[in-house]
């Protein structure tokens, strides 16, 4: 459910040659079965599920300490699929305002018009609605249940309440953005456990260090649009700061893992490894940010695109472990 892998491409400018009313503005074509079709799935943010898969597969794994019921995992994904579906959809619905304002969000379905927000808040309600079901029936009430909390929580709480009024807005969305981890556990286990809230917090403090580079690159459609994105209200150097501080947690969360006893050395030692990397590149942004490089110099887009390579490959040693005990 993070917002920072969409990667919608901008909206075509309307055609100089189309139709248009007696006041002078193009008639929108009709869109296609297909683009109408594309333009649904699109509400979905279906980048953003990537980091679903990634961290719920590997983590049912570790829970079932070898190969889960691959029914079971499916189920769960398509459950877990519908739920952040439906959260990024609402999000559209909400956001629909200033997506149309920035250049990031431009060619969503409801800037663009192919879908009405009327269509797109059906849409989102149903796909809650049948996640639910979907969970408690095929899985089970805990997973459901915490997948509609994740919901909730990502829905009114992130977006409705948090997104526009503070700059830690993207630190309390990270919540939502763990909950799969725990959605995963729950569906071997029916239960939840201190691995699995650990891994959860892993997710939560990978979250600021991962978007803010982003956002710093795209600081212009945040502050044209008044959603105070830290970069936006503080310096450079503080953001680089908080950067530093929130991959310290995240390293030393990971590697809290070992003394729970739920994971041996093949892990242990990946996470070491990641989080040095990890760890280099957020101090040499902040070493970049504090002798004044900004621009393309300042590079903070390195961050970010290692940011998804370690929670990729993190999570790949969390599934790998259990068969080298």
């Amino acid at each position: 459910m993070d917002p920072v892998l969409d990667r919608t491409a901008h909206a075509s400018p309307p055609d100089p040659g189309s139709p248009s009313h007696p006041g002078g503005l193009p008639v929108p074509h009709r869109p296609t079965f297909a683009a109408r079709v594309a333009a649904f799935v699109a509400l979905t943010k279906p980048r953003i599920i990537e980091l679903l898969l990634v961290t719920t597969i590997p983590v049912m794994f570790l829970a079932a300490q070898g190969v889960p019921d691959l029914a079971l995992v499916l189920a769960t994904c398509t459950g877990g699929y519908l739920s952040a579906g439906s959260a990024c959809a609402f999000n559209m619905y909400l956001d629909r305002d200033i997506d149309a304002r920035m250049d990031r969000t431009a060619g969503r379905p409801l800037v663009t018009g192919v879908v009405s927000p009327r269509e797109c808040l059906i849409f989102a309600g149903s796909l809650a609605l049948a996640s639910v079901g979907w969970l408690w029936f095929l899985v089970n009430p805990l997973s459901a249940l915490l997948a509609f909390g994740a919901l909730l929580f990502y829905t009114v709480i992130y977006t409705m309440l948090l997104k526009r009024r503070t700059s830690q807005n993207i630190v309390w969305g990270g919540i939502a953005g763990g909950m799969p981890v725990l959605i995963g556990w729950s569906a071997v286990t029916d239960s939840v456990s201190w691995t699995a809230v650990a891994l959860c917090l892993v997710v939560f403090f990978w979250t600021p260090p991962h978007y803010w580079p982003l956002s710093m690159k795209t600081r212009a459609d945040y502050e044209r649009v008044g959603v105070p994105m830290l970069p936006v209200v503080a310096g450079t150097t503080v953001v680089t700061r908080q950067i530093v501080v929130y991959s310290w947690l995240m390293v030393a969360m990971s590697l809290s893992l070992w003394p729970l006893g739920r994971v041996g050395w093949f892990y242990t030692c990946v996470a070491v490894g990641l989080g040095g990397c990890w760890l280099r590149e957020a101090h040499a942004l902040h070493a970049r940010a504090e002798v004044g490089l900004r621009g393309a110099k300042l590079k903070e887009m390195r961050l970010f695109h290692w940011s998804i390579s370690y929670i990729s490959l993190l999570f790949t040693a969390v599934a790998v472990d259990p068969f080298l005990r």
